[in-house]
């Protein structure tokens, strides 16, 4: 019997689960009662796809998938992120990190909650909404985060592993580290940012192995404030993209970037890239055997690198920044979102050949089905509120199913239910395009913008809508990222310019999933001409009115590049990325300010 994977969706008005299959089979599925609150920050299948939660703003809920029903609920009004351990046997959320007068140390606020009993099992501080995930090994008897600099980690497995570290390693103020996805033992990667001219560094451990004298690995480099890892799915190679903060050549709005290769067996590379400008984005193919970057001012070239780090094929350049692997890694979408028109080119991996292309304009979202056949595409808020629905497309280029929003409510995120390892197998790529239907919507024009100056046109400059005046959200590399699918709502753009009679239904909305993100991968919406933000509600925080004032100047640096961008000057797509993060920032302060 065929398999068909139901999707989760969370909008304006709730939380529902769609069957798929056939196209008329796309529906609500009854044995799942929709959750009807307005307030539905997140939601997150498990690993295996056994358990489907969700936060709705008064409770984390779970449900089963064997009958869709509740089984435990978590009074965690608060819960702005969650995410299942990698086989579904615990859940951790995540919520604001709040003091008080009575409390200035604050309560935990990172939590770690058993599946088979819905008890908490382990609670601790992590104040940064960003890398806020914990590590976990593959079958879960390995817990890691980093506290202050440190790394702890702890054997689940052992008695009372969740109550004493087993084992830590320190001195990385701002450091990072990632566990190797394969593997009870896994290898650690830690990295050491670099301070007063000294290189950062990247040791690679093998647990539990992980004294400073015992790396077998080491990777030192230059320029880089930050690094995202990425493991491929056999935990024999690791990416590291490196970035700074400011770019003192002007290249880049965000900073300068490298990418690195480490193995597991002690080998390190340089990747070399072809093409000068910021790098897009960066996916290790499934099979852990090749990995692909996007990056180069447009139009951006796309290569195919070895695990020797030797690039084996290049794409013609195009208008791209994104790249989506299907499960099996047979196929591969690389795509132009945000700025771009939404063109998808589906390639063929083994025969470095283009399937098909399509356009999917004002996508802010696409995941593959896990069955590796199907993808979705859709447009959400608060990235984009008008328009709102999503698209189940066949690898071929046919569409299979189009469901639009209703107006008045938002779509926020859709995502696949996940299945065990082994449930789908891989089925030979056909050129033969399947029978699909014609979409409701209106073709994207195919006309290159200019400029109002350029087409002689004198505007008054005035106040933008929120729903039309963004750019569309890229899928980026990491950096920007999976989240992993974080979301935030624009409406708190209100807050900040002091308007009143904010709509409910959006004043609590989506901080975030995570994702995977992946997914996850898009960031929000855009707003101008704002007035200065009032003080802090609580200025006897400092650590509170620090961060405010951190996100007030980001806010500010953005308005100041919209205003460039209004006057037709032409902006990279880091720039247009900053951009894009506004609606976090203003739901952060909003945040901050409530708190």
């Amino acid at each position: 019997m065929e398999t068909h994977p139901a999707l989760a969706i969370r909008s304006s008005v709730g939380v529902e689960l769609w069957n798929s299959g056939s196209k008329v089979d796309y529906a609500p599925n009854p044995n799942f009662p929709r959750d009807e609150s307005k307030f539905c920050r997140a939601i997150a299948f498990s690993g295996d796809g056994r358990f489907l939660a969700w936060a709705n703003g008064t409770n984390v809920q779970i449900c089963s998938s064997k009958d869709w029903k509740v089984i435990f609920s978590l009074p965690k009004p608060k819960t702005f992120y969650l995410k299942f351990s990698p086989s579904g046997k615990y859940l951790v959320l995540w919520e604001l990190f709040m003091t008080t007068k009575e409390n200035a140390e604050g309560t935990p606020n990172l939590n770690v909650y058993s599946t088979g009993d819905g008890n908490c099992i382990f609670s601790t501080i992590q104040k940064k909404n960003t890398d806020w995930e914990p590590h976990w090994s593959c079958d879960e008897s390995i817990l890691a985060f980093m506290v202050g600099g440190e790394a702890f980690f702890y054997e689940t497995t052992e008695p009372n592993g969740f109550e004493k570290a087993a084992k830590k390693i320190g001195g990385a103020r701002n450091g990072s580290i990632s566990l190797s996805p394969y593997g009870t033992n896994p290898y650690v990667a830690f990295h050491v940012p670099g301070v007063k001219g000294s290189p950062s560094m990247c040791k690679i451990f093998k647990y539990p192995d992980i004294q400073a004298a015992q790396p077998i690995g080491c990777k030192s480099f230059f320029q880089a404030d930050r690094v995202e890892m990425m493991w491929n799915k056999r935990s024999t190679g690791l990416i590291l993209l490196t970035s700074t903060e400011v770019d003192a050549t002007g290249a880049s709005y965000y900073g300068k970037q490298a990418l690195h290769f480490m193995s597991t067996r002690g080998d390190s590379f340089a990747v070399q890239l072809k093409k000068e400008g910021p790098i897009h984005a960066v996916e290790w193919n499934p099979n852990s055997t090749e990995f692909c970057v996007v990056y180069g001012f447009m139009p951006a070239k796309a290569s195919f690198f070895n695990v020797k780090c030797d690039s084996t094929f290049d794409c013609d350049e195009g208008a791209r920044n994104s790249i989506y692997y299907n499960p099996f890694g047979n196929l591969v979408i690389l795509a132009g979102f945000g700025n771009l028109r939404g063109n998808v080119e589906v390639w063929d991996v083994a025969k470095k050949k283009i399937v098909t292309t399509l356009q999917a304009p004002d996508s802010t979202l696409l995941e593959w089905c896990q069955n590796g056949e199907m993808f979705v595409t859709a447009t959400t808020a608060p990235r984009l509120r008008m328009s709102n629905g999503f698209k189940v497309w066949h690898y071929s280029g046919a569409l299979l199913h189009e469901t639009m929003w209703p107006n008045g409510q938002e779509l926020l995120e859709v995502i696949w239910q996940t299945y065990p390892s082994g449930t789908f197998t891989e089925k030979p790529i056909t050129n033969v395009k399947l029978e699909g239907i014609k979409s409701t919507q209106p073709q994207a024009s195919t006309q290159a913008y200019k400029p109002p100056n350029a087409r002689g046109i004198n505007i008054t400059p005035s106040r933008p809508s929120t729903a039309t005046s963004d750019n569309r959200i890229p899928g980026v590399a990491k950096s920007g990222r999976k989240d992993r699918r974080n979301v935030r709502s624009a409406n708190f753009a209100k807050n900040r310019n002091g308007d009143e009679n904010d709509d409910a239904s959006n004043n609590d909305d989506a901080a975030a999933q995570t994702n995977n993100a992946q997914s996850q991968r898009f960031r929000p919406i855009s707003r101008d001409n704002a007035k200065k933000p009032q003080k802090p509600a609580q200025p006897e925080d400092p650590e509170k009115a620090k961060r405010i004032k951190a996100v007030n100047k980001k806010l500010n640096d953005i308005s100041k590049l919209k205003g460039r961008r209004e006057k037709g000057e032409h902006l990279e797509l880091n720039q247009i990325q900053k951009i894009d993060s506004e609606a976090s920032l203003i739901k952060e302060l909003h945040d901050l300010k409530i708190a």
